[in-house]
């Protein structure tokens, strides 16, 4: 039995939680709604950095900033087990027994992104292999071959461990297990991992070989043990080896998490459990399959960019999640005062800050946290933002976050989910799979410039600048609630999904099917026929040659459009043509066309649009559809508007984002400022509101002129 020590007696630790509190138990296999009776406040805290007088100074600014929630023992691995199997909780005591007086919950993580010097030393074979065959050596963070039965079982004993000792006490708010999984291994652990789950996938050889294509360049596998991760090679891999890793290796960190979730549940705690994804520019998991394992759906989002399309940014990463989360979300982090593009840091202005802030909880997520608590005086991150800046909480940036912690408090109600339905409603829904993603990573395809994250995320745009509702779906996903469903750039597509859109169309729906969806089916095989093969008879059109375009070129398309990087010799066969290319090489030719297939249509875009055009014709497309802006006016004026229902009325959020000041009026009662309307509210460029207004009553907005 590993031995434990502490010093100090863990305060009401022998006191369970309420088993309902949190609202988010997993009972028959269902999620229900995360309902912590408040909007979280806080973010990562990480005191064993500094001095213990340190401690109780931050006790104090965490109640003046009204901080309910701290995530504790992300990266502390080497303090909480220094030597193999011996534990040292004393200082986390301590820290929990501080904040449970204070009257301040946490989550606990599991500290298995960042394993010990001794764990390296120990387990050389635990350590991530690259591509290039290098084996990475102990320095960083989320160093570690995730399939390494040394490392698995390390991480079982300290969530065991974690779990015993903490799994009931009454501050617990979830267990965050991990950080941000992510980490690709071509070790040879990871190979035999990876034979193990291509034949569960497979079942033999003539399976594998048949999908794969294996007969190019004599790559027919004749035992399972000639099959290796895609490390350097002469030339390229093959594609569907390439999207097969990537399939495994988001399994088999799934299964990672899933061995620490049954050790804190076999320890006897009930609190639920969350995992935070990251969205940046890379993906490493299938996010789907992971919210089904989770009691809670968590996400750590940075803005990557200082201009105004940050904002849209944020909404793009809350509709996500919440759609990943199927209702309610939290979120894990995001920087308070900086965003980092390229080789340095820019400031985020404060009002910025609250509006973000605000802008992730109109979309559904029940918590505004932060890494980290206090700016660090050492380490990698050390210029990294806080909510508690170097200079302190004297300094001047210290008083924003005052302000924030007030603002959730007062509109705290709206953490309360409606018994039924969605918590934001939307008619418009986005395909999304991470399938889509890795395909288009493959290399050697007619133009590698394309990104899913970027087609994906343009189309998400357009709809946000218009002032649509919009949510996620994935293939094969509930879709009887939409009126325009939009599938970008889904390269890799099995047959049930072709079916499943086939079955949307017909029973009334408006498809919108951009290139180049559909051209491969889950192994990357080309479909026979005209592109997409998969969709041509869908879409009552394919083309014959697809014909990338030079970086930076463009060609017009009919009704004001552009396309830039692809477009595609298009044919309609039963299709009517909704614009043709003006000029370029297929000048003449149909660019966009569009079916009719049962009740509903199926529109076809055969060139990568250029933002604005995108903008305009997917706008075109959801008014046809009858999807109606949140707020008529709201976006021209620059005003983010977002409907969030709660348990007895709605709630909207107005966000400005723009130019002037604008006038609000209608029946409804505004939350920040604890007023009402009557008068009207007049909102100036920078500000939000929050209005409490009856189930499905609508406001109005303008502009005010002669200000």
């Amino acid at each position: 039995m590993p031995q434990r020590t502490g010093t100090h007696r863990l305060v009401a630790a022998a006191r369970p939680a309420d088993d309902g509190e949190e609202g988010s138990r997993m009972t028959d296999g269902t999620r229900s709604a995360y309902a912590p009776g408040m909007l979280l406040f806080g973010g990562d805290y990480n005191p064993e950095q500094w001095p213990r007088e340190i401690w109780r100074e931050d006790i104090a600014l965490m109640r003046r900033a009204r901080v309910n929630t701290v995530t504790l023992g992300v990266f502390s691995w080497a303090l909480l087990e220094p030597r193999e199997g011996r534990f040292e909780t004393g200082w986390l005591d301590e820290v929990i027994s501080l904040l449970d007086e204070a009257g301040i919950g946490f989550f606990l993580a599991t500290p298995t992104a960042s394993p010990p010097p001794w764990f390296t030393l120990a387990h050389p074979d635990a350590m991530p292999v690259g591509p290039d065959g290098v084996v990475l050596s102990h320095g960083s963070r989320d160093t570690y071959a995730v399939s390494a039965p040394a490392y698995r079982e390390a991480s079982r004993r300290i969530a065991r461990m974690l779990g015993e000792r903490y799994g009931r006490h009454r501050g617990l708010r979830g267990w965050h297990i991990h950080n941000e999984y992510g980490t690709l291994d071509c070790g040879p652990h990871a190979a035999r991992a990876f034979r193990a789950w291509l034949r569960s996938r497979y079942g033999d050889l003539d399976a594998l070989n048949a999908a794969w294509g294996t007969a190019f360049w004599s790559q027919r596998y004749g035992a399972w043990e000639e099959i290796l991760p895609p490390r350097a090679t002469q030339y390229l891999h093959s594609p569907a080896l390439l999207i097969d890793f990537r399939r495994f290796s988001s399994d088999e960190m799934l299964a990672a998490f899933e061995e620490q979730k049954a050790e804190i549940r076999a320890a006897g705690s009930s609190a639920p459990v969350t995992t935070n994804f990251m969205l940046p520019a890379w993906n490493h998991l299938e996010q789907w399959s992971w919210s089904a394992a989770q009691d809670i759906v968590s996400i750590d989002h940075y803005l990557d960019t200082t201009g105004p399309d940050g904002e849209a940014h944020v909404a793009y990463a809350a509709d996500l999640t919440r759609s990943w989360a199927g209702g309610p979300w939290v979120l894990m982090e995001q920087n308070a005062r900086g965003i980092r593009v390229g080789d340095r840091t820019h400031v985020k202005a404060a009002d910025r800050m609250i509006r973000n802030s605000l802008g992730y909880i109109a979309r559904g997520s029940q918590s505004s946290l932060f890494f980290q608590w206090r700016q660090s005086a050492a380490g990698a991150e050390q210029w990294h933002g806080a909510l508690v800046p170097h200079g302190g909480g004297d300094s001047p940036l210290f008083e924003p976050v005052v302000e924030l912690g007030r603002i959730l408090e007062v509109i705290g109600e709206v953490a309360e989910p409606p018994s039924d339905g969605p918590v934001v409603p939307a008619e418009v829904g986005i395909v999304w799979h991470a399938d889509g993603w890795w395909a288009l990573e493959t290399p050697h395809l007619p133009n590698d410039a394309l990104s899913y994250s970027d087609e994906v995320r343009a189309t998400h745009r357009a709809l946000w600048r218009k002032g649509i509702a919009t949510e996620f779906v994935r293939p094969g996903g509930e879709v009887s609630h939409l009126r325009l469903l939009i599938v970008p750039a889904l390269y890799a597509m099995a047959r049930e999904t072709v079916g499943w859109l086939e079955g949307f169309v017909r029973a009334g729906g408006l498809l919108v099917v951009t290139t180049p969806s559909g051209f491969a089916d889950e192994s990357l095989r080309i479909g026979a026929g005209r592109y997409p093969a998969l969709l041509s008879d869908l879409l009552g059109a394919g083309a014959d040659e697809i014909v990338p375009l030079e970086p930076g070129a463009g060609v017009a398309i009919e009704g004001g459009l552009r396309a830039e990087e692809w477009t595609e010799r298009l044919h309609a066969s039963d299709a009517r043509v909704l614009a043709r290319y003006v000029d370029g090489p297929l000048a003449g030719h149909a660019a966009i066309t569009e079916a009719d297939r049962g009740a509903g249509t199926a529109v076809y875009v055969s060139a990568r649009l250029a933002q604005e055009s995108r903008d305009i014709l997917l706008a075109e497309l959801a008014q046809r559809a009858g999807a109606r802006e949140t707020v008529a006016g709201a976006a021209a004026l620059g005003v983010e508007a977002v409907r969030r229902r709660g348990a007895r009325a709605d709630f909207l959020f107005l966000l400005h984002h723009g130019a002037g000041p604008v006038r609000v009026r209608g029946e409804a009662r505004e939350l920040i400022r604890a007023s009402d309307l009557s008068r009207g509210l007049t909102l100036d460029p920078g500000a939000s509101a929050v209005l409490r207004v009856a189930r499905g009553a609508e406001v109005e907005i303008e502009r005010m002129v002669g200000r």
